[in-house]
């Protein structure tokens, strides 16, 4: 049986739109992200990197967990740096290792992803829920700590769109599940953006994270450093050799063939590369 039921209806139907411009964040004294600008538009981007780009502490900054400079515009408007009026005004993150309350059901882990609303409120949205994720009815009052790494990464999702979010975050969501599940969760985060609810997703599958995104940005050592369409980005020689594991361009006459990474995506029509 599939997780989910298509098309999803929890979530917002306005579209957001994040634009963050000059952004830096970090943990103490030390600065992660430098002058990080980009532009999150409704529909699904994902932000691609190694290890300790940065990637996780920009939805950390983003959601209001820790500090930020710079300016971020959620709809033209400035976006809060309380994490409480973050989720009011429509965001919501799943984040890395899914941190559900392993002794709680899966209905009282949903019921927590709605608590900012009213009970008649909440307990709609838990029954959309259920008709979203149609195996979390059978799992209802399943403790989630006894549930398999992808189950509770579908409760996760579930539990972030009970906020009927305008822009959900996911941060790493396929990480360690099996290949089955990866492609699934995927093919849902991609319906979640189809159904309206605008989706930046921070993803170390390269592969699979392009086929489902519109657009992409490559973050290395907290600067972003490329972006652009997702399916030119797939197709990038340097996206290709970094990440996919495509063999580097032979050179000739001791020059590479191979330009550096911001201006080989700048020679592709179509969109501005940072």
């Amino acid at each position: 049986m599939m997780w989910h039921a298509s098309p999803f209806v929890l979530g917002s139907s306005g579209r957001a739109h994040l634009k963050v411009q000059g952004l830096s964040a970090g943990y103490g004294a030390f600065l992660v992200l430098r002058d990080v600008t980009l532009e999150i538009k409704p529909g699904l981007t994902v932000i691609l990197g190694p290890n300790g780009a940065g990637k996780t502490t920009l939805l950390k900054a983003l959601s209001g967990l820790i500090p930020r400079g710079g300016e971020a515009l959620l709809n033209g408007d400035t976006l809060p740096k309380k994490t409480s009026d973050i989720v009011k005004r429509g965001m919501a993150l799943v984040p890395e290792g899914r941190q559900l309350f392993p002794q709680m059901t899966v209905t009282e882990n949903l019921e927590l992803g709605g608590w900012l609303v009213g009970k008649a409120e909440r307990a709609r949205r838990l029954e959309q829920a259920f008709s979203d994720f149609p195996k979390l009815r059978e799992r209802a009052q399943q403790l989630a700590g006894t549930m398999s790494g992808g189950e509770q990464q579908m409760v996760a999702v579930a539990r972030a769109m009970m906020s009927a979010p305008r822009l959900l975050m996911l941060d790493e969501p396929s990480l360690g599940l099996a290949p089955r599940m990866v492609d699934e969760l995927l093919a849902i985060t991609r319906r979640i953006a189809d159904a309206g609810t605008t989706v930046l997703m921070v993803e170390q599958n390269v592969k699979k994270a392009l086929a489902v995104a519109d657009r992409g940005y490559v973050l290395e050592r907290g600067t972003l450093v490329a972006s652009g369409p997702a399916a030119l980005l797939a197709r990038s020689t340097v996206i290709r050799e970094a990440y996919l594991g495509a063999a580097p361009v032979q050179t000739v006459s001791s020059q590479t063939v191979r330009a550096e990474p911001v201006e080989a995506l700048r020679q592709a029509q179509g969109e501005r590369i940072l």
